[in-house]
């Protein structure tokens, strides 16, 4: 994927969006205090998590141990297959009895009009020491680091288009070119799509 399509691709994202919130029914696993994702709802970002909606930063990514699942949907099931990943992650830490220690995250890789690829991150104090994979599908790793700039989106998911226009223009306005993948972090976990607590911290990498 490079910049230019990524207006296609946020259009992809918001229309994703709306079709499927109406599947971002909350969920609670029996004893945990959980979300969609299966994570618990009270573990820290990657960084402190700026208190505006709407807030823009540049910000140095620590590059943190996680659980990695890489996947690829359509747009139509795209909200309902990256949360499942994390669910899944999320079950087979809790197996191996590996806690997470941070918020999940979702690293888009490539994107048309119809499918996208991404990685799905869970990240965890470390990696058991020999081991390279906590399953066939999901490998140990480490989260995107570097040099970012941190958007915000605190509002419900009817009103992300609003954010990703925002960074758009902004970035246009600074000319600023960014890297392929960019990184979604889900600062909480949607109840469904009206959700006025929803916060999502969106990272894009300056080349």
């Amino acid at each position: 994927m490079i910049w230019r399509p990524v207006l296609q691709f946020f259009a992809g994202l918001v229309l994703a969006v709306g079709l499927l919130s109406g599947a971002a029914t909350a969920q609670q696993s029996s004893g945990q205090n959980t979300g969609l994702s299966g994570i618990p709802i009270d573990l820290p970002t990657l960084l402190p998590s700026p208190s505006d909606a709407g807030s823009i930063d540049e910000v140095e990514l620590p590059g943190k141990p996680a659980a990695i699942l890489s996947g690829k949907s359509s747009w139509d099931d795209g909200f309902k297959t990256i949360f499942d990943s994390f669910k899944k992650i999320a079950e087979e830490l809790k197996k191996a009895g590996i806690k997470p220690s941070g918020r999940p995250l979702a690293v888009f890789l490539e994107t048309d009009d119809s499918n996208f690829s991404f990685q799905a991150m869970v990240p965890i104090d470390k990696a058991p020491n020999g081991t390279t994979s906590l399953t066939p599908d999901i490998r140990f790793g480490v989260t995107v680091s570097g040099k970012s700039i941190r958007f915000t989106h605190k509002a419900p998911y009817d009103d992300i288009d609003n954010t990703y226009e925002a960074i758009t223009a902004y970035l246009d306005a600074k000319g600023i070119t960014v890297k392929d993948a960019f990184v979604e972090e889900y600062a909480s976990d949607p109840s469904g799509p009206g959700d006025e607590s929803l916060a999502i911290n969106i990272y894009v990498q300056p080349k």
